[in-house]
This record gives C-alpha cells, sequence and structure tokens, in this order.
C-alpha cells in the first residue's frame, strides 16, 4: 500500500493508527517522544532525511499547560506552541520536502482539536495552538496542490486516552453531556477515518474534518 509516519508514538491515536494501517498493508512508523521530539526541529529534519519519503504524514503530537491565563508562565506557553504548532508545521514541511523531491504525491493530516472551536477557560495555550492549524493547514493545501499534495486537519473530539485520563469525572461527563449521540469517539474510529480520508477521500485538501457529535 504504503508508507505513513505518525507522530506522537505513545498515544491513542498513534497507537490505534498503527494498528489499522498495518492491517490495511501499510508500513507504520511511529516514533515516540524519546524517539523523536518534534519540538526541536532539528531532530525532525533528521528523522526524515532517514526515513522519508512516507505516503502519509499525520502531525498527531500535543501537550496542554491548562492553566488561568494570568498565570500561565512564558515557559508553558513556549512548550504547548513549540510541540502543537511549531512541531507539526516542520513535520509536515519536512515530509512534503521529501514527497516533492522524490515527485510522490501523499497527504498531510494535522490533529486538531473542538477546543478551537469552543475553548474552555484556561486553556488559552493549547486553544490558540490548535486554532493555528486551521490557518497552517489551509495555506499549506493551496501552496503544495501544484505538487499532487493534499494537507487536512482532522478533529478527532473527545477520546479516552492518556492525554484525558487525568480529568475529573466530572469534566469527562460534562464533555459528554455535549454529545448530541450521548457518546465518545474512540482512537480506533479516529484512526479508521484518517485511513478512509488517504485511501477513499483523494480528492480533499485544505478541509477540516470533525468527527465527533458536538455542535460548536
Amino acid at each position: 500500500m504504503g508508507r505513513m509516519f505518525i507522530s506522537g508514538g505513545h498515544g491513542g491515536l498513534a497507537r490505534a493508527a498503527v494498528e489499522c494501517f498495518t492491517a490495511a498493508g501499510w508500513e507504520a512508523d511511529a516514533p515516540s517522544h524519546a524517539e523523536l521530539d518534534v519540538g526541536d526541529r532539528s531532530a525532525v529534519r533528521r528523522w526524515f532525511d532517514e526515513h522519508a519519503p512516507y505516503d502519509l504524514a499525520v502531525c498527531a503530537a500535543g501537550i496542554t499547560r491548562d492553566r488561568p491565563f494570568l498565570k500561565q508562565t512564558e515557559k508553558e506557553w513556549d512548550e504547548v506552541m513549540n510541540v502543537n504548532v511549531t512541531g507539526a508545521a516542520w513535520c509536515a514541511r519536512c515530509a512534503a520536502a521529501a514527497m516533492a523531491r522524490e515527485k510522490r504525491e501523499g497527504q498531510v493530516v494535522m490533529v486538531g482539536s473542538y477546543a478551537a472551536l469552543r475553548p474552555a477557560p484556561s486553556q488559552a495555550a493549547y486553544a490558540a495552538s490548535k486554532s493555528a492549524l486551521e490557518g497552517l493547514v489551509k495555506s499549506l493545501a493551496r501552496e503544495w496542490g501544484r505538487e499532487g499534495i493534499r494537507v487536512n486537519l482532522v478533529l478527532p473530539g473527545f477520546m479516552l486516552t492518556e492525554m484525558t485520563a487525568g480529568l475529573r469525572e466530572s469534566v469527562k461527563e460534562s464533555a459528554l453531556s455535549r454529545h448530541v449521540l450521548g457518546r465518545f469517539n474512540t482512537p480506533e474510529q479516529a484512526a479508521a477515518f484518517i485511513l478512509f480520508l488517504q485511501e477513499v477521500l483523494t480528492a480533499a485538501s485544505g478541509q477540516v474534518f470533525d468527527l465527533d457529535s458536538r455542535i460548536a
């Protein structure tokens, strides 16, 4: 089939994506943070120099540093932006450069968040970082379309993963109450959609796909 890359290799979505894509005959690389710090641009360049080209690059690495904004430290803000925005941008850039160099059509998928649509208090850094991805995706889709490289944004929805495991039950219940279908997505469902986007929706680029049943 092809070769795919997904950052954030220890996360629930990345693990599900590896299982989903390998079952479909793909070769999948999902480096952990220890193997690839996406906030280190030199490390990102080295990774893609050694392992690219890929047919699909999924930028899924993300962190939160939720805190009231007046108490947010510069370090916390910079950490979130460096991973969630700059890390995604540099993974996309390096993946696309290899695709273009090899004259290989492909796709970059960035993983967004509902927090960009309806941010909660104390999520200024995270919400701003995820909001930035929409503009990035649409600009890159216009720029790289002539190379046959698609760029899309997927909002997988609230999922019960390591990132949400530490939330209070009341927070999870509140999130669930905003889903008109009364259920969360799973990482496996989100991974299956990304595979569908790669193999079936081949004319889609510059689009935002919101996968859960919350209505902003």
